[in-house]
């Protein structure tokens, strides 16, 4: 015989104290409206991890060892006594923290709701999610809102950095509440449109590339908008609101804050219409879009090449470097990214083609060509990473990897051959900035010297992106890790080179007595880069990589400003090149070992 236990109420119950507080958030998540067990899991699990902590303590440490920077950079060892001075400090401060705030949330937020549903669909566990009782909005809101809780965190624990920055002067608290509001319905939007795009789209390069330039196509149709029908209109002004970059600069401006606050808060209803309606529409396509028909039905090409022997297709030396560059590895849309790349590309060329050349500075650092090429080639090293990286992480959630192991597959011809297949299917994208420059060249913008240097050193880079994406899907067993890893190493390289100009034209007139200050912020940058190479694998070689490449692109920037060509392509190359091959060679000589296995003596 059973015996009944009677239920008691939540409120009667005395339970001990951990658990008392566990149940209660447990109930006060189940009466949430948007609340769902995939983000009640994620809620509860992820303040448990270690990281967790030292992610939200690292990035307040950081912000405050880059204020010291700039201070340095603007005083040095001065004695300050003016009121003013302080003020006008406080102010470029807050200008840095909050362009340096919305770049991360914007372009983090995106990477992380996309790779976490891009994961699910790698590793085939979303299907078994569609089977369960979940409804669409649980599943939607559930994926977003976990991928956004780091962001969440980042944002609420810069709160009190921003309000110490408030203390220095020349800074109001509702600037300060509009910049972090920005932040946080840009990540909003930002991460609805990455769930979109996963829950949508197969393959994770695609994901990832469809974002980004979803991105980017975005930012620039508003632009041209802006642009054709002028930013005094109507019009205009009501399309600049679903830019937040720019009502971030307005209410950047000292002299302009109650029309930055008017900004600032157009933008922030606009950005969430445009973040629910994503969300709407995803939860409307869930199940139209997932399960693809991919997952079941069979390629009719393929059944016909394996049931006719006359169209059998021979195999490469390199098997894998055949698969990479004779099948549809990555899907069947890598097509229409290139295109909508190429697009980007051609409305580039248009501008810098019809342009006056006026002698200004964008930032007071590179001209106006300069800066549309660095705009390209950044692009394209972002997405040639990610296609590295992808090219590692599918194969791991597929289980294809494990197949590899126990063939008699080389290490050599394995790595080659997802270098070969990568720098294949990106050779439109490696190739236009190259064309770019030739015709500046041609123009007589660059001399012949420099067009040289300059593309050595492009290619340099192309090769180290490709590499920290093979790296990172090597030294992380996530696919969600390696990504995040990878991308996220190029994007504060990208960051960190952005302050660093700055902070180097704003001390151009005393640089000598700022020294010491940009050496322990180049010092800050190497620790990171050492946690993030040497992650499963340390070596030497890779100390000493993340040791030396900080400190050789510093030389690099300072000879940049100086006009500089030859000891710019130099150091690009001394530091991009033996990091490339402190990555490379481990995982060519030592696969297993790269992969935390013990290696095998095939005989």
């Amino acid at each position: 015989m059973i015996r009944k236990v009677p239920t008691i109420p939540f409120g009667i119950c005395r339970l001990p104290r951990y658990n008392r507080w566990h149940y209660f958030s447990l109930e006060i998540a189940e009466k949430s409206l948007f609340a769902g067990p995939i983000f009640n899991r994620e809620a509860l699990t992820q303040p448990r991890q270690p990281r967790h902590f030292l992610i939200r303590a690292g990035y307040v440490a950081a912000l405050f060892v880059l204020m010291y920077t700039a201070g340095q950079a603007t005083f040095g060892w001065q004695q300050i006594r003016n009121v003013g001075d302080i003020a006008r400090f406080g102010t470029l401060v807050f200008q840095i923290f909050s362009v340096i705030h919305l770049s991360l949330v914007m372009i983090f937020s995106m990477l992380f709701a996309a790779g976490r549903v891009a994961q699910e669909k790698d590793r085939q566990t979303l299907i078994l999610l569609l089977m369960t009782d979940l409804r669409e909005r649980e599943m939607v809101l559930g994926k977003l809102y976990s991928s956004l809780l780091l962001v969440a965190v980042l944002v609420g624990v810069s709160m009190p950095v921003f309000v110490f920055v408030h203390l220095l002067g020349g800074v109001a608290i509702n600037q300060i509440f509009w910049s972090l509001s920005l932040c946080a319905v840009t990540a909003l939007a930002t991460g609805s449109w990455g769930t979109l795009v996963a829950f949508w789209r197969e393959k994770t390069f695609q994901t990832l590339a469809v974002c980004v330039l979803g991105l980017v196509v975005f930012m620039g149709v508003i632009e041209a908008i802006i642009a054709v029908v002028g930013g005094a209109s109507v019009i205009g002004k009501s399309v600049a609101l679903l830019n937040p970059i720019r009502s971030l600069l307005l209410v950047l401006d000292p002299l302009g804050t109650a029309e930055g606050a008017n900004a600032a808060m157009g933008s922030v209803i606009a950005l969430l219409v445009l973040a629910v309606s994503m969300i709407l529409f995803t939860i409307f396509r869930l199940r139209a879009w997932n399960p693809s028909r991919v997952t079941f039905l069979p390629d009719k090409t393929e059944d016909k090449a394996a049931t006719e022997k006359s169209q059998h297709r021979r195999i490469w030396n390199n098997p894998v470097i055949w698969r990479e560059i004779k099948t549809r590895a990555y899907g069947r849309k890598i097509i229409l990214i290139k295109l909508v790349y190429l697009m980007i590309a051609g409305f580039v060329f248009s501008q810098v083609a019809n342009s006056r050349s006026t002698g200004e500075l964008v930032l007071g650092m590179i001209s106006f060509q300069g800066f549309a090429f660095v705009g390209l080639a950044l692009l394209t090293l972002l997405l040639v990473n990610a296609q590295a990286v992808t090219a590692l992480t599918t194969e791991k959630d597929m289980k294809t990897l494990e197949l590899l192991l126990v063939t008699d597959i080389t290490a050599k011809e394995f790595m080659f051959g997802k270098i070969g297949g990568i720098m294949f299917n990106t050779k439109e994208l490696i190739l236009v900035p190259i064309l770019l420059a030739g015709y500046f060249a041609f123009k007589g913008i660059l001399t012949t010297e420099s067009f040289v240097y300059v593309t050595i050193g492009y290619l340099l880079l192309v090769m180290f992106s490709a590499m920290l994406g093979l790296h990172g899907g090597l030294s992380f067993d996530s696919s969600r890790s390696s990504i995040a890893n990878s991308l996220g190493t190029m994007f504060f390289l990208f960051i960190g080179i952005f302050i660093f100009m700055i902070l180097l034209v704003e001390a151009r007139s005393s640089f000598f007595l700022q020294f010491q200050s940009f050496i322990a912020f180049i010092g800050v940058g190497s620790i990171g880069l050492w946690a993030s190479l040497t992650h499963k694998n340390p070596s030497a070689a890779l100390g000493l990589a993340a040791g030396i490449l900080p400190f050789l692109t510093f030389y690099a920037l300072t000879e940049f400003l100086l006009e500089g060509s030859l000891s710019v392509c130099i150091s690009i190359a001394a530091a991009y090149g033996f990091t490339t091959l402190a990555m490379l060679i481990p995982a060519v000589s030592e696969f297993d070992v790269a992969l935390g296995r013990t290696t095998l003596d095939k005989g």
